[in-house]
């Protein structure tokens, strides 16, 4: 045993019973938490990879029993579905891109206290959070304006969120004023002190509101159910509501007529492969901004 091994051992702290006891009770309390959360993901995928039989009989839980692909056969062979998932990328990355480019204008200069009339603004923002146009006036006004089966009109109807306009703003406030007043003796101007100080100080927050606009418009559904109705440009939630609403009409037309030579999917295996096959793009993105995440949304929300 070498001197630096005796040293360490000699002064590591000597826990209590006490102490021992807790982070017992406290790993036990968090791994039950973390398989609460985890278990309905994993019996997500074993309904989505098992037989029919084991499904109507109730015996999947964690794993699959009798695997069976016929759920994603059925959907991946759709000759829209690419198309569709396409079409979702495409409104996911721009709507993001709008929308954190909107965020960043808005929040900014609100975040001034040199900005004139920021009160009020807030104010007018701050009502939008609580009061809508409507459905059927919003329905109408996308008509009249021709933007109907648009990617552009569901981008203009959801410039940004309040909300994270507000922890952006807050974010903003509290990066060091010294920063921006010494590059205005410098003799840069408001967009140079935006681009070159505030935004790279800013990536956490910037990385958590773009995880939440991609999330949102990926799984967005009420927008392109009410205003596209192009087949063209129909989007992947869209799409799989499409293919479960025909599979259930094949599941009741096949118990009608007893027609059982005819492959059968049950309605929750198709659900089951339906939220994976559109979950799992998403979450892929997740760990990249992992380590902003929480930094991010924590500091966003320190100041009112």
């Amino acid at each position: 045993m070498t001197t630096s091994s005796r040293v360490r051992r000699g002064n590591k702290i000597r826990r209590t019973t006490g102490e021992l006891v807790f982070d017992i009770l406290n790993t036990l309390f968090l791994a039950l938490f973390a398989f609460t959360a985890l278990y309905p993901f994993l019996n997500t995928i074993a309904n989505s990879l098992s037989s029919n039989r084991a499904i109507m009989a109730g015996e999947v839980y964690l794993w699959p029993i009798e695997i069976n692909f016929e759920a994603y056969k059925q959907i991946w062979t759709d000759p829209y579905l690419f198309k569709a998932m396409r079409n979702t990328v495409l409104m996911t990355v721009f709507g993001t891109i709008i929308n954190m480019f909107a965020t960043i204008l808005a929040a900014y200069p609100l975040s001034r206290t040199y900005f004139p009339g920021k009160k009020i603004v807030m104010v007018m923002l701050t009502i939008t959070m609580f009061f809508g146009g409507g459905l059927i006036p919003t329905f109408i006004l996308m008509n009249t304006l021709g933007l109907m089966n648009k990617f552009a009109g569901l981008w203009i109807l959801s410039l940004f969120s309040t909300y994270n306009m507000i922890v952006m703003r807050t974010f903003f406030q509290g990066l060091p004023a010294e920063l921006e007043e010494s590059a205005a003796i410098e003799g840069a101007n408001d967009i140079v002190i935006l681009v070159k100080i505030m935004l790279p100080l800013s990536l956490p927050v910037l990385a958590t509101l773009t995880l939440f606009y991609a999330v949102g418009w990926w799984n967005s559904y009420m927008g392109p159910l009410l205003y596209i109705t192009d087949p063209e440009k129909v989007t992947l939630m869209l799409k799989l509501r499409q293919l479960l609403w025909a599979a259930q009409t094949a599941m009741q037309q096949i118990n009608e007529e007893g027609l059982m030579d005819k492959p059968r999917v049950t309605e929750e295996a198709f659900k089951a492969a339906a939220i994976l096959v559109s979950t799992v793009p998403i979450i892929m993105v997740y760990p990249f901004l992992q380590k902003y995440f929480v930094k991010g949304v924590m500091v966003g929300a320190l100041k009112g």
